[in-house]
């Protein structure tokens, strides 16, 4: 068996992990440390988080470093504060016994002249966000002609959300000669791309791609009407008191929806998501950590780098589009050898999904029953009596008080003494769930309605969204399934355009549609429908497209998606993966720190215009309007 101790690392770096309690490597330890501290060659690292990356990289990076050179020497970038600040102190930790060494985390939502001073007075390694590592190049503040290796951890992150244009221009500004790392959870072209034109020959490594700690989790799906999706996280959360969660959603507008009915509900929970400022977000996770807190409200951006190692449960408040999401997610429980769980609420059209979740990470879920309301009284009861039987009594104190207890207490039986504690304590939940409906809905009962058109008179509508907002049939299908929740309708044929798309539907549900999702938030979009001035193709005529507005090519070029899509998502192979919340794409990808150029549609001037995120220091998000 491999230790740390066969890895050649330098004395003082082993006398700091050894406190820290470590003594077997990670397979992704085991594998990059030596590579890194024998030669300089690039190396491609496909890895979860929970995998010791931090390790793998940070070992050697201290290691090899000069400290008589004050220059930066290595480059890490991540894609959040958050993960900026959780590597930076990991560091911090590893190097603790080396006298001299400089850390500096450079990041968004922080003082910039404070970094900058940090930075002047001479930095080994620099851990930074790319947005405020583009800034400070510019001001050059931030010199990198010396940087003999670049780390990019969570690659796919960086890019998914957004900072492709900032991580060409940091890496255009580092030696061609130097070190290059990459560490990423998927392979996809984007990456690829990196790897192309930033990286000389790299050795690729790959470890298993659950987290080692999903071995030990438990994964449950509980299903109901969209509608009643928090009610039925109320019921969740109700059926385990010591219940220690991060609750996922897909957009800060839901997370803080969440969180505030779960506070104003006396829930001992908060939000955390990318509109809070640096001071509030450090105070959220400080609670959390020290357990002040039972439940975090998070968007996934927001959660990077939240290290704690004993969550009872993850729960998943909506699937999310990616399912290396539900990796991530699912890997932040059942850590260091404890078990939890990873639950999963999801409405009868989605069952397709867990399947596929299944096949995917090769693990299996347990469809579980939603408590009924006398389950959720019984679970919390026993609690209760639980932790009054096994209080410790400190006679001593409490004596003096005695004598006036007993005699306030003189006439009531047993019976009544134990019947006027639990109503004093328990009278919220049960009356709160006195006649509480089963909101469970079987799989017998999901609706899987076919794609045949029959005699249905169908209605062409225009949406202001498109292959550009990462919609796919599928994605649309399921925000149409999302917003008529369980009314049953057919959905025509599909065609998706960059910026916009037609789809049909059944004219009785049109009117509810267009009421239901006009004005809704999608990222940082607010959805437009409107009927189509081209006929529907089930009425024959007209194969055009809609009107032009504003500069937007017109046709949909003779309905290129071609086929119907039944309700539900499961009438085409095409539309297998069918799903995606109301506010649709996931929350990453434009909803905390994205820095892409953005398009928007002027309803006014008509006409296609094009808006250039600057750089800015606060990594703060830029989106289309």
């Amino acid at each position: 068996m491999t230790t740390f101790h066969d890895l050649n690392l330098p004395e003082l770096v082993l006398a700091a992990i050894t406190e820290l309690g470590f003594v077997t490597p990670t397979p992704i330890q085991e594998k990059v440390i030596p590579i890194l501290l024998e030669n300089n060659q690039d190396i491609i690292g496909l890895a979860q988080t929970g995998t010791g990356k931090t390790a793998a990289f940070g070992l050697p990076a201290i290691a090899l470093t000069e400290i008589e050179d004050r220059f930066p020497q290595t480059l890490v970038l991540a894609p959040t504060r958050e993960l900026c600040l959780q590597i930076t102190e990991d560091l911090k930790k590893y190097s603790k016994h080396i006298e001299g060494i400089n850390i500096v985390p450079v990041y968004g939502g922080s003082s910039i002249e404070l970094q900058i001073r940090s930075l002047q007075k001479g930095a080994h390694i620099v851990v930074a966000t790319p947005g405020r590592a583009k800034d400070l190049i510019k001001q050059r503040k931030l010199h990198l002609n010396r940087i003999e290796r670049v780390i990019l951890d969570e690659a796919d992150e960086m890019l998914s959300m957004g900072f492709q244009e900032d991580l060409d221009f940091i890496l255009d500004e580092t030696p061609t000669d130097k070190q290059t790392l990459l560490f990423s959870a998927t392979m996809y072209d984007d990456i690829r791309k990196i790897t192309k034109n930033y990286m000389h020959n790299p050795i690729e490594i790959s470890v298993a791609r659950a987290n080692s700690g999903a071995l030990n989790v438990n994964h449950v799906y509980y299903m109901t009407h969209a509608k009643d999706r928090y009610e039925a996280l109320k019921r969740v959360v109700d059926m385990e008191p010591n219940i220690y969660g991060i609750i996922f959603c897909r957009t800060r507008q839901e997370t803080n929806e969440v969180a505030n009915k779960l506070m104003q509900e006396h829930y001992n929970a908060d939000v955390l998501h990318g509109d809070l400022s640096q001071n509030m977000r450090d105070d959220v996770m400080n609670r959390f950590r020290t357990r002040q807190l039972q439940l975090l409200v998070a968007t996934d951006v927001a959660a990077r780098g939240l290290d704690v190692n004993d969550l009872t449960h993850v729960i998943n408040y909506n699937l999310p589009d990616d399912y290396e999401v539900y990796t991530h997610r699912s890997g932040r429980t059942g850590r260091a050898g404890k078990t939890g769980t990873s639950v999963i609420i999801i409405h009868s059209r989605e069952t397709r999904k867990i399947k596929d979740i299944e096949k995917f990470m090769g693990i299996t879920f347990t469809h579980g029953e939603i408590a009924t309301g006398e389950q959720v009284c019984q679970t919390q009861l026993y609690s209760l009596m639980e932790k009054i039987k096994s209080i410790e009594v400190n006679k001593k104190q409490i004596e003096p008080f005695l004598s006036g207890i007993y005699e306030m207490l003189e006439g009531l039986t047993r019976e009544n003494l134990i019947q006027h504690f639990v109503s004093a304590e328990f009278n919220r939940f049960l009356t709160y769930y006195k006649d509480a409906r089963d909101i469970n809905v079987s799989h017998e009962g999901s609706h899987n309605v076919s794609s045949r058109r029959g005699n249905s008179t169908f209605t062409r509508l225009f949406i202001n969204i498109g292959k550009r907002d990462k919609l796919s049939p599928a994605k649309l299908i399921g925000l149409i399934n999302e917003a008529l929740d369980s009314k049953e309708s057919e959905i025509g044929k599909i065609d998706l355009q960059n910026n916009f798309s037609f789809f049909e539907i059944q004219q009785d549900y049109v009117a509810p549609l267009m009421e239901t999702l006009n004005g809704v938030p999608y990222g940082h979009i607010t959805l437009s429908l409107e009927v189509s001035k081209a006929k529907s193709s089930s009425g024959g005529g007209d194969r055009g497209g809609h009107e032009r507005r504003g500069g937007y090519g017109g046709g949909n070029r003779g309905e290129r998606s071609g086929g119907s899509y039944g309700r539900g998502g499961y009438g085409s192979r095409n539309a297998e993966r069918s799903g995606g919340g109301r506010f649709g794409n996931d929350d990453r990808k434009r909803s905390d720190t994205p820095r892409e150029d953005k398009k928007f549609f002027d309803k006014k001037g008509g006409k296609k215009s094009e808006r250039s995120g600057n750089s800015s220091s606060s990594d703060k998000p830029k989106g289309r309007r």
